[in-house]
């Protein structure tokens, strides 16, 4: 879909940025694309077919074959129409691999299958499209994300140097980096884990068991999402640099502490130019215009509600939260992806919801997160705590009601109400019922803790906003960044 290999460059340090093949993990490093293209690198951007598939079917787009996401965020740069910041695409490539499935394959379905084929397929089809992209290995360098198993070996095999791209909190980073240390004191790989706090790992103070991440919860860790991690933390620690979606306020203990480790910029947030649609789309559900009926809504008035890209909720949890909802008596925007039970189940509401709601509740199957957060009509947001969610939700100063479902969302939750006070939790897997879920909801919305909340959301939301502005810490990881890798793949030595 471009220009092979470095050659289009004209000579400059070139990225190839490998894009993990999930909604959540896309956003992010579509962004950090961009702004290295903005301080003049030359990007190859890889993506698989499956996901550029479901992008370009999601905005109706013909000929799926032939589209190029990065076309118009290339043309606004040709154009000059970039954002203050100047994060906009410049020389910027796009190419797809396969994943290793048929692009039509329900992946959602079929879970295990699609781990498996990341785990076992991809890499041959991402090493044959890097022995063609990398022209001059003394001036490139890779962009992968921490997830992938196969980056450091690669990188290795083609003698360039591998950024690790990490797109959680750094806590969460840290606590995988040191899972052979659970493991030896009994919290982590045992068939009865220790219920103490645990108090060892460098750079964090204390965490207790149930706020672990959900893979270092089980006890059955040969499933193949544990393959995957325990091989994808062989491989970074052999990144030369690791670059967190984090800001360093947040988690100044936690990134000094893998500092001592590696190189490690926390560059966050990473949110689209001036936090608005993005440029390039990243979307693979088909967007629903929310702005006239949220224009219709009181100011602080609608509850967002929305469980993210990709994991699922029970039929049962799901319909204890939409009856707390409906109790709780607050206007809402629901966000129900058309399989967030199951691809075999599209209606799984309540029973007369549709009706009981009528009036001050619409349900949407997918929208723009960012246009309906910023929304001024928006008061709280009912999330799974997905990192991108959280991040979204303070930069602009919306509460948090937290119902984590899998995987990071836990010790993001704890970050979010345990150690930021910006949110509030709603239940557990399995453990979510109706009139906690009614009382949550009305003391967000309309209690004085509410008020509490917005407080304290707003000071983290000017921490964010410093951070990310010229001179804040971000900028200045980011410059750092820039400049390690311009000096190191400036060119043929």
């Amino acid at each position: 879909m471009g220009e092979e290999g470095a050659d289009a460059g004209g000579g400059k340090p070139h990225a190839v940025v490998v894009a993990y093949p999930l909604q959540g993990h896309v956003i992010p490093v579509v962004h950090l694309a961009l702004r290295l293209a903005a301080r003049g690198f030359a990007v190859t951007f890889v993506s698989t077919e499956s996901v550029h598939d479901q992008t370009a079917r999601a905005l109706g787009v013909d000929d799926p074959a032939g589209y190029d996401v990065f076309a118009s965020a290339r043309a606004e740069a040709a154009g000059g129409k970039g954002s203050d910041d100047g994060e906009v695409a410049m020389d910027v490539r796009y190419e797809l691999v396969s994943d290793g499935l048929p692009v039509g394959f329900d992946r959602s379905l079929n879970h295990d299958d699609f781990m498996g084929s990341l785990l076992h397929a991809l890499a041959a089809h991402v090493e044959e499209l890097l022995r063609r992209v990398v022209v001059d290995a003394a001036r490139t360098f890779l962009v992968a994300d921490t997830f992938f198993v196969w980056p450091a070996t690669l990188a290795k095999k083609l003698g360039i140097p591998y950024v690790s791209f990490w797109t959680e909190p750094a806590l969460i980073f840290n606590l995988y980096y040191h899972m052979s240390l659970l493991a030896e004191h009994g919290h982590f790989r045992c068939n009865e884990p220790r219920k103490d706090t645990i108090t060892y790992v460098p750079g964090v103070a204390a965490i207790e068991p149930g706020e672990l991440m959900s893979y270092l919860q089980e006890t059955d860790t040969t499933t193949v999402v544990h393959r995957i991690i325990f091989k994808a933390f062989e491989e970074a620690r052999g990144a030369d640099y690791v670059v967190c979606n984090t800001v360093e306020e947040l988690e100044p203990s936690t990134i000094a502490a893998l500092r001592a480790e590696k190189p490690f910029y926390a560059v966050g947030p990473i949110l689209p130019a001036g936090f608005a649609r993005s440029a390039v789309a990243t979307s693979m559900w088909a967007e629903s215009d929310c702005s006239q009926w949220l224009a219709a809504q009181p100011p602080g008035s609608v509850l967002y509600i929305s469980f993210g890209s990709y994991a699922h909720v029970t039929r049962r949890e799901l319909h204890e939260i939409a009856r707390g909802v409906l109790a709780s008596g607050a206007r809402f925007l629901w966000v129900m992806r058309p399989d967030i039970v199951s691809s075999d189940d599209p209606d799984p509401l309540p029973d007369g919801f549709a009706v009981a709601a009528a009036g001050r509740g619409v349900v949407v199957p997918w929208c723009c997160q960012v246009e309906v957060l910023s929304h001024p009509s928006i008061g709280g947001f009912l999330t799974h705590c997905g990192w991108n969610s959280i991040l979204e939700s303070v930069w602009v100063g919306v509460p948090m009601l937290c119902f984590p479902l899998l995987t990071d969302q836990f010790t993001n939750r704890r970050l979010v109400v345990r150690e930021w006070r910006v949110g509030v939790p709603i239940g557990d897997r399995g453990a979510v019922v109706a009139d906690e879920v009614r009382a949550r909801i009305e003391g967000v919305m309309r209690g004085e803790e509410g008020e509490r909340l917005r407080e304290q959301v707003g000071k983290m939301r000017s921490t964010l906003q410093a951070a990310a502005a010229p001179g804040g810490s971000s900028q200045r990881s980011f410059d750092e960044l820039v400049d390690e890798l311009k000096r190191r793949c400036g060119g043929r030595r």
